[in-house]
């Protein structure tokens, strides 16, 4: 009998741009996954109202967000697909988590205090309990397998000591999942600052690259990167900016870094960066083709939201009834 594959849960706001960071931390990697396990996908448009969304923006950024995931290769017939306000078991398995969730335990997780900072005129509940929310998309579907980058592995403790939390309260409830964090997805730091986070809130614009930055635009951001004040096209201490662009170009090419090293041996740091933007642009050109073909279709898309819905939702109404017949609810 053939075993059961796990199952692996992951999401990604629709917030109008995605960057490579995007893709190749995630994206890419989700691609991969699909073979070896159960996955499930969602765009969560729920977290993206945490900071005031125009609506009609966040509209156009959900459809924006699905043809981007199809088009990097997740495939509809292995995987669910779906956006998260379709299925109104995520909302409401957070409530019932956010009240076997401690207020100190939430108000230690380092994304609120951020965004707090960034946000300081819409310090709202829902960025405090977010995390909760985080916890239920993952506790809904059982999963047993969270991708994430490191940043984002204390969301997944949070959700482990709340399910650990309520097993040990009501019974056997929640599968406690795992952070996986694939060995290929290197976190890939901005262009003009590689000390920080590539981000697509950067107010300057020539810090990220976008998963539909035409080609010229890509190249141009790649050739202006910020690197150190050498020549030698090496990974070592120091030489951040370098080590961000090898990071990149080993992820779209497959190359290791003494590979790299080898091949720009004797070469500037100019011809470097036209190679990585080069490389970027055209690993970025058939994803962008889809991506036009997909967004001009949308019924097609409409139909991949709603039986990605109907997937999503027996999984999750098979969890909630479990969930409210332990809390104590009445259910008709």
């Amino acid at each position: 009998m053939e075993e059961a594959k796990k199952r692996i849960f992951s999401g990604i706001q629709p917030s109008g741009i995605l960057t490579i960071g995007n893709y190749l931390g995630a994206l890419k990697n989700w691609v991969g996954l699909q073979e070896d396990y159960e996955c499930i996908y969602c765009v969560v448009n729920m977290h993206a109202i945490t900071v005031r969304q125009v609506p009609a923006d966040l509209r156009r950024h959900t459809y924006e967000a699905l043809a981007v995931y199809l088009a990097a290769g997740i495939d509809p017939k292995k995987s669910t697909i779906f956006v998260q306000s379709h299925v109104p078991a995520h909302a409401e398995l957070a409530w019932v988590l956010n009240c076997n969730t401690m207020f100190g335990e939430l108000s230690r997780m380092t994304q609120f205090k951020d965004k707090s900072a960034k946000h300081g005129n819409n310090i709202n509940a829902g960025l405090f309990t977010y995390p909760t929310l985080m916890a239920a998309d993952i506790l809904l579907y059982q999963a047993a397998l969270v991708p994430v980058g490191q940043d984002q592995k204390q969301h997944v403790e949070l959700t482990r000591d709340i399910a650990e939390r309520f097993n040990a309260l009501y019974g056997d409830t929640f599968t406690v999942p795992e952070a996986y964090i694939p060995k290929t997805g290197k976190k890939i730091m901005s262009l003009l600052d590689p000390a920080k986070k590539m981000s697509k809130s950067d107010e300057n614009a020539g810090a990220y690259v976008a998963i539909l930055d035409g080609r010229d635009d890509i190249i141009r951001k790649f050739r202006r990167a910020v690197t150190d004040s050498g020549s030698e096209v090496r990974f070592a201490d120091g030489k951040d900016g370098i080590c961000n662009l090898m990071n990149i170009y080993s992820a779209i090419t497959g190359k290791e870094n003494d590979e790299i090293e080898r091949e720009f041996e004797g070469k500037g740091y100019g011809d470097f960066k036209l190679a990585v933007g080069e490389a970027v642009a055209d690993a970025l050109s058939p994803l962008q083709n889809e991506y036009a073909r997909l967004i001009a279709d949308k019924a097609y898309l409409e139909q991949i939201m709603r039986e990605g819905a109907e997937t999503a939702s027996s999984i999750a109404r098979k969890t909630m009834r479990k969930v409210y017949k332990k809390t104590g609810f009445v259910q008709l």
